[in-house]
């Protein structure tokens, strides 16, 4: 069972909390609950890709130099980038220099722009792998669910990169296609009533 701990403002919140300050008001604002604006799904995507290897307290201290560096995740702007791009990325201090990440976040935009095209929306295609709630383990408990590879081999056929099943499933618990909160977890209901209230697409 995942396990929680009680902030200094006494709200009981998920353990991976206490790692950092910086992670309390992305948990209590952002993490699982319900997206469907295809800009903050595909950067999503492309960092959970980029913390591979990494943890996701890397990746959100450097989140606002990676959208200036990633014109916001415009997926139409960053599939025109070219070999000058790449090499000014890579020598960008503020986010993570790793060519293979950046090649596969150019690549990816290009794939989203065609996935665009063929479902109508980035969100479209996503939440067609929410899991059904009753088939879901204990909250925490698992890096990979049957949907999440079934999502990753998806994309990879595509022609995406940089996502696998453990990276899959940390963007559905992110963006809300899962609850993941712990049992207890202050925010728990208010991510399931988000959810409850949300059109999916």
């Amino acid at each position: 069972m995942a396990e929680t701990i009680k902030g200094a403002d006494g709200k009981v919140r998920c353990k991976w909390c206490e790692s950092t300050t910086q992670y309390i008001n992305y948990h209590d604002s952002e993490w699982g609950y319900p997206v469907s604006d295809d800009q903050r799904l595909f950067e999503k995507i492309c960092l959970e890709g980029f913390q591979s290897g990494l943890s996701w307290r890397t990746i959100l201290a450097k989140r606002d130099n990676f959208r200036d560096a990633f014109k916001c995740f415009d997926f139409y702007k960053v599939a025109k980038f070219t070999q000058r791009d790449i090499n000014r990325l890579l020598n960008d201090k503020g986010i993570v220099r790793h060519r293979g990440k950046i090649e596969a976040t150019i690549n990816n935009a290009i794939c989203a722009i065609q996935l665009v095209k063929r479902e109508g929306s980035l969100a479209s295609f996503f939440w067609r792998y929410e899991p059904d709630p009753g088939s879901l383990t204990e909250p925490q408990t698992v890096s990979t669910t049957l949907e999440s590879v079934k999502l990753a081999k998806d994309l990879k056929q595509l022609g995406w990169k940089f996502v696998g099943p453990t990276t899959a499933y940390a963007f559905m618990q992110a963006m809300g296609l899962v609850n993941d909160h712990a049992e207890g977890c202050v925010i728990r209901k208010k991510v399931e009533l988000a959810r409850k209230n949300f059109t999916r697409p």
